[in-house]
């Protein structure tokens, strides 16, 4: 059994401020966006995205057309036909197609969507919602995509393959990375059969972006969730006339730039908007265009164009044209009926910069929700944790902080405080007497007092530092329990794959994930195990 503790983002101290005052309301960020994190909000956001035209017969054209080649689930397939309805709206999130999902992260995001779904679905019954996985297939930032860490062993797929990581290709390499997969994992309860998934996903010639929907499928397929791969000529078909705008006018990177010098005067900002915020896409390329006078080059390769050539280009191929981490957004939200973006920090934070953009174009900018943080603390961290008689939000204390706590709280010897105090009286009382001879001298019974003061709280300090030498067993149990849960003195979502724990409960992982995910209440989540039987 798995026991919740909520504690906010702050307490963790592992993000950016610009986020910890999003999710507190600071009053400073609200002209950055535009609906508030609440019911009240996705209903002004549904109101808004009702006057915004949206193709719903090619998304649901397109999804249908993904979904083809494999047997959907009856939530999924009535999902997308729900699609087709006015009164049907999308929460979305939106990640790479990470190899084998890459950190917990990923998991996270996606059961935060299927949550929030649900749960207004509850809420607002006028409504329908439809859980959506927007797949960043395009990205081509190979080393950032191709590895992830299981029980600390870290798996990466050397390939050299170029271009945008989805529309590589599984090749042998990547097979025997499986297989070795299998052979660490294999032993568990269930390792057998997430192998047996991630095989079915990750077959010889498959690209990454459809082995990456496949698991997905495998995985969330059963809570309704839809996977859209957005690399779609219909879907980029009504971008058109941004990429245009960005192409030729550069209109984009300037209302951008004019948001990041707003928020820059609060925050550091995340993403630099370019002059052209779009990549070519073909075959094996993706690479940044760039004008010079009257021609747009194609970095890294031979390809060139003059104006009537790009416009020509753009207009018969415009699924060869990609858009930044500034255009990303605008593009997801053109082409669906999207109230609600899960994202985590980095991701919000850039969002914070977009406002305008979305404003401009006449799109609506989506309700923003900072993702669910789990930390989840195994029965054997948690025991040796008890024992310490440490509380689980302690965790995120450094170890210094951690083991003067453990030796204040078993020993009074070390504290002065009633010395301290004593001196401030006896410094107070002198220099009554002293100013009572001549006012001059109260300067020097303060520095004396400072001093005096001063000495005795370095003697705690040596004192403090004495006392935790005779605690070296506890200063290695925090030690081992804050490796354990936080590699590499990070937050253990950003380097563990989801595989070892579904390896050992299988889909009771997934199930309770979601039975203690959040919808929006905007909370880091500890989970610790209180029993050998694992996610039961």
């Amino acid at each position: 059994m798995f026991h919740a503790q909520k504690i906010s983002y702050k307490q963790t101290d592992s993000f950016a401020q610009i986020i910890i005052d999003y999710v507190e309301e600071n009053e400073a960020l609200k002209p950055f966006f535009s609906f508030e994190t609440n019911i009240k909000g996705i209903q002004n956001a549904i109101q808004k995205k009702q006057r915004q035209p949206v193709n719903r017969t090619a998304l649901v054209s397109v999804l249908n057309k993904q979904y083809a080649s494999i047997a959907k689930a009856s939530e999924v397939q009535n999902n997308i036909d729900l699609l087709q309805s006015s009164n049907t709206f999308t929460v979305c999130t939106a990640h790479q197609p990470n190899l084998l999902t890459g950190q917990l992260y990923f998991i996270y995001k996606i059961l935060h969507a299927i949550r929030l779904a649900h749960h207004l679905n509850a809420q607002l019954t006028a409504y329908k919602f439809v859980p959506l996985y927007y797949m960043g297939s395009e990205d081509a930032d190979l080393a950032e995509l191709n590895h992830f860490t299981v029980d600390g062993k870290k798996y990466e797929w050397n390939t050299d393959q170029k271009g945008a990581v989805g529309r590589m290709f599984v090749d042998t390499k990547l097979i025997s990375l499986v297989d070795e997969l299998a052979q660490q994992i294999g032993v568990q309860p269930f390792g057998n059969e997430l192998i047996q998934i991630v095989q079915q996903a990750y077959t010889l010639g498959e690209t990454i972006q459809s082995a990456t929907f496949d698991l997905v499928h495998a995985l969330f397929g059963r809570m309704g969730l839809v996977v859209l791969i957005a690399d779609a000529p219909e879907l980029k078909q009504q971008m058109i006339h941004v990429f245009e705008d960005d192409l030729f006018e550069e209109t984009p990177s300037k209302i951008v730039e004019t948001s990041c010098n707003e928020l820059s005067k609060l925050y550091k900002v995340q993403a630099q908007p370019r002059a052209i915020n779009l990549f070519y896409l073909k075959d094996n390329i993706r690479e940044r265009i760039e004008r010079s006078g009257n021609n747009w080059f194609v970095l890294n390769t031979e390809i060139s164009f003059n104006a009537e050539e790009l416009k020509s280009e753009l207009y018969e191929h415009p699924e060869r044209f990609s858009p930044n981490v500034i255009l990303r957004g605008l593009f997801q939200e053109t082409i669906l009926p999207n109230i609600g973006f899960i994202g985590g920090g980095g991701e919000l934070a850039y969002w914070l910069q977009l406002k305008g953009l979305f404003d401009y174009y006449k799109i609506n900018f989506p309700v923003l929700v900072l993702r669910n943080s789990f930390l989840i603390v195994d029965e054997h961290s948690h025991k040796k944790w008890e024992k310490l008689h440490l509380s689980v939000s302690d965790l995120f204390s450094t170890e210094n902080e951690l083991i003067n706590k453990i030796v204040k709280q078993s020993s009074s010897k070390i504290s002065l405080k009633e010395e301290i105090e004593k001196a401030e009286h006896l410094f107070t009382g002198i220099s009554k007497h002293a100013t009572d001879v001549d006012t001059t001298l109260s300067a020097h019974v303060a520095a004396l007092k400072t001093r005096w003061l001063k000495n005795l709280q370095a003697l705690e300090k040596k004192m403090l530092r004495a006392e935790k030498r005779k605690y070296l067993d506890q200063q290695k149990q925090i030690k081992s329990v804050k490796q354990q849960l936080f590699p590499k003195a990070g937050l253990q979502e950003r380097s563990e794959n989801f595989i070892s724990y579904y390896a050992k409960s299988g889909k009771r992982f997934i199930d309770v994930l979601y039975q203690h995910t959040l919808a929006i209440e905007q909370e880091f989540t500890i989970l610790t195990c209180n029993t050998r039987s694992g996610m039961d």
